[in-house]
Parts: C-alpha cells; sequence; structure tokens
C-alpha cells in the first residue's frame, strides 16, 4: 500500500504542478480551479478507459493482419495511439462546468492542457508500476523522462485541440474549424512517439529529441496563452469586444 502510495504520488504530482503552472500562464482573469479540476479529472479517467477500450478494438484487426509483434507496437505507438488518445481527451472542453468558462479565446489552450495532464498521470501511474521492477537507476530515469516529456507533450498536443475548440465556440464556426488543431495535436504526438521509439537514431539521442520537441511546444502554448491573454485585457480596456 505505501508502495502504490508513493507512486501515485510520483505520477500525479508533477502533471498537477504543471496544470497549474500553465493555468497561472494567464495574468488577467485566469480559469477556475473548478473547471481545471474537472478538466483534469476527465483525462485522467475518462479518456484514460476510452482509449484503452478504443486502442483495444482497432489494434486487434491491425494485429491481425500484420502478425508481427514488433511492427504492431510501432503502429499503435504511431498512429492509433495518437489519433485516439488526442480524440477522447478533448471531451473534458464539451462538460458543462469546463465549456460555460470558455470566455476567451486562450481558454482552450489551458483546459485542453488540463484534460492533457490528467491523462498524463494516470498513463505515468501504470509506466511507474512497471518500471518499479526494474531497479531504482533505471526507474528513476524512466520516470524523469515520462514526467518532462510525457507529460509536455500531452499537454501541449491536447491544447492545441482545445485551442481549436473554443476558438470554434466562441467565433461561432462548426466543428470543422477545429478538425486543423486536431490534425496538429496528432502529427505533435506521432512525431514524439516515433522519435523516442525509433532505435536506428539511438535511445539516448531519441529521448533528447522528443524530450526538447516537447519542451517547445509546450513553450508555444504558453507564450500563445500570454499573447491572447494580453490582447484581449487590452481590447478589454479600450472597450473592443
Amino acid at each position: 500500500m505505501l508502495k502504490l502510495l508513493l507512486l501515485f504520488v510520483i505520477s500525479f504530482l508533477p502533471p498537477v504542478i504543471y496544470a497549474i503552472w500553465i493555468r497561472n500562464t494567464e495574468k488577467y482573469e485566469r480559469e477556475p480551479w473548478r473547471a481545471i479540476f474537472t478538466a483534469f479529472l476527465w483525462g485522467a479517467t475518462v479518456a484514460i478507459i476510452a482509449s484503452i477500450i478504443l486502442e483495444i478494438l482497432l489494434g486487434i484487426p491491425v494485429y491481425a493482419t500484420i502478425h508481427d509483434y514488433t511492427a504492431y507496437s510501432f503502429i499503435l505507438a504511431v498512429i492509433i495511439a495518437p489519433v485516439v488518445e488526442e480524440f477522447t481527451k478533448p471531451f473534458a472542453l464539451s462538460l458543462k462546468v469546463v465549456k460555460r468558462e470558455l470566455d476567451e479565446i486562450e481558454d482552450g489552450f489551458i483546459y485542453g492542457a488540463a484534460a492533457g495532464l490528467g491523462f498524463s498521470a494516470t498513463e505515468n501511474l501504470f509506466y511507474a508500476m512497471g518500471f518499479i521492477s526494474k531497479g531504482l537507476l533505471i526507474f528513476a530515469i524512466l520516470v524523469a523522462i515520462r514526467t518532462i516529456g510525457g507529460c509536455l507533450l500531452h499537454a501541449s498536443a491536447t491544447a492545441f485541440t482545445g485551442y481549436g475548440y473554443g476558438k470554434s465556440l466562441l467565433q461561432g464556426k462548426g466543428l470543422t474549424a477545429i478538425l486543423p488543431f486536431f490534425a496538429m495535436a496528432i502529427a505533435a504526438h506521432s512525431f514524439y512517439n516515433f522519435v523516442i521509439s525509433f532505435e536506428m537514431l539511438g535511445g539516448f539521442i531519441g529521448i533528447v529529441i522528443a524530450i526538447l520537441f516537447a519542451i517547445s511546444c509546450i513553450r508555444y502554448v504558453r507564450r500563445r496563452i500570454k499573447e491572447l491573454d494580453e490582447k484581449g485585457e487590452k481590447n478589454a480596456l479600450n472597450g473592443v469586444y
């Protein structure tokens, strides 16, 4: 029980800290904690369960066709998982508690990131339970990779779709307006999984590239939140709505 509690803290604490960090990127009219928690909880529970089910259902015919576990694992990581996970996570923004708070264009970034971080937290727990048998040093290294790369990637990718959803909602556009941002989320997730699992680059090099990519994505997300937040505040002060 103590080991499980420790793994839970190790897995969930960094994503929670990241969620606070991203939420506080806004200087004006920061998002309420209840809505942030709701998006995070959706990612950590419903999105995880739905993703597991969908990945199994989609993976069965692929494996039956390919008959090669290595190829199947690669397709699952680079194609199936990114599409499924970036589909399930953003539904957090359609929840009543979250949706009613989407009143600024940058809010979609924030709630999308919160949902992605919730997903990453539970995924971290699953991975950590597997890492624990590999020894303390390997466990620490793998958890660090997940804490930095995995968390920031999930936050950034879902933030892209969240932005598209918020933009569609606030500007009165149809759901098809979300598709370019959904495609961005899938592409970012696929690239990260591809690089981190592409052994021809060498394990260490692939990991470094993946982590740097995840950091670059989250920096872009936070920069856009700041820009949109400041622009919205200036417009409000000038009476432009």
